[in-house]
């Protein structure tokens, strides 16, 4: 076992670390590595958030679309209830939309073309309400069996106007 004798000066030449002696020198090299260190580990994390933020702004605006493509999906399929609920509307499904009072409890009187154009002008105002710049639109052919193409189109940010087209052929009886 060395013992170490203390230089005649004011900075040590020498100092122990663990049981082992290093020069003054080599330890002042060191000084302000960890922090270094700090700010490189700080940098490296705040590109991943950066990346993770990205991330979860793009995930904000599929689930945006993936909603209002439901709901389109929805409103297609209800106006393709609705055609196949008065299969004997025909052209008037194609046709302008008014609302003739023909709701449960409204006016008894309705005619089958009545009652399509007020089927038609409810699920436009449905369409309206439920997506952003919502347009439904209705078109019949005149085919054995009957075809109509219910078209559902929507303002989506970043995409423009988006258009579902659902075809749906409904036999008369």
């Amino acid at each position: 076992m060395s013992t170490c004798i203390p230089q005649p000066s004011e900075r040590p030449a020498a100092e122990s670390c663990n049981g082992t002696w290093v020069p003054v020198a080599a330890r002042a090299l060191q000084l302000g590595f960890g922090l270094i260190e700090s700010l490189v580990a700080l940098l490296v994390i705040s590109v991943g958030m950066i990346g993770i933020a990205g991330l979860y702004g793009q995930g904000l605006r599929a689930s945006g679309t993936a909603l209002y493509r439901t709901i389109a999906v929805n409103l297609a399929a209800d106006m393709a209830d609705r055609i196949r609920a008065n299969r004997r509307g025909n052209a008037a499904y194609g046709g302008a939309a008014t609302n003739g009072n023909c709701d449960a409890g409204g006016n008894t009187d309705c005619t089958i073309a009545a009652m399509a154009a007020h089927d038609l002008s409810a699920w436009q105002a449905q369409v309206r309400t439920q997506l952003p710049n919502g347009a439904g639109v209705v078109q019949y052919a005149g085919t054995t069996p009957p075809t109509y193409t219910i078209r559902v189109a929507w303002q989506e940010v970043g995409a423009g106007v988006l258009t579902l087209e659902l075809p749906v052929r409904i036999a008369n009886f």
